[in-house]
């Protein structure tokens, strides 16, 4: 299928490394970045885990996918760091792959756990076992992640660099744009 434009949409898990690596990205690529998790946090003008709170996950989910509707009318070349909820819904599936090429940045629970550490900030894991509920969400999404993605990047036991130089040899390999831009 080809791709509208040239941006890049970022998925995966949380604590993947979609943050980091589209702040890399962004830069090496001369792209700007997107975070749609902020841009609904600046637009509710309160934090994800308030939402999930307040006004529940599917009034969340339901800003993500109006969210993705608006970034469709917009052009440019852009980075777009996506929650790692966002490819949940079917609409958001067709909404991602329509914004552009869509990297789903795989990683371990082991990894997961490791990284978010001491994190109090994700809704989705506050109470029981924090790993169990990774490992059990991480099986559940990854359906959806890999019918989302057009790339698939490994992130286990590397640093954003080398996340990021795969990824601009990934899409130039699929037809992108020669890659212009700063070292990382």
């Amino acid at each position: 299928m080809a791709k509208k434009n040239k941006s890049i949409v970022l998925t995966g898990f949380m604590g993947s490394g979609k943050s980091t690596t589209g702040l890399g990205l962004s830069y090496r690529m001369q792209y700007p970045l997107i975070d749609t998790d902020k841009m609904i946090e600046k637009r509710e003008r309160m934090s994800i885990p308030e939402m999930f709170a307040a006004r529940g996950e599917n009034y969340f989910r339901e800003r993500e996918t109006e969210l993705l509707r608006e970034l469709q009318n917009e052009r440019g070349e852009r980075i777009f760091s996506v929650g790692g909820g966002t490819p949940l819904r079917a609409e958001n599936v067709r909404l991602l792959r329509e914004l552009g090429m869509v990297v789903y940045l795989k990683v371990s629970a082991e990894t997961v756990c490791e990284r978010l550490k001491g994190d109090t900030a994700r809704p989705l894991l506050q109470g029981g076992d924090p790993e169990e509920k990774i490992r059990k969400l991480l099986q559940e999404r990854e359906a959806r992640y890999m019918e989302a993605a057009d790339i698939v990047i490994g992130t286990d036991g590397k640093k954003t660099v080398q996340v990021v130089e795969e990824i601009v040899a990934a899409v130039e390999e699929r037809g992108y744009r020669p890659v212009k831009g700063g070292k990382i």
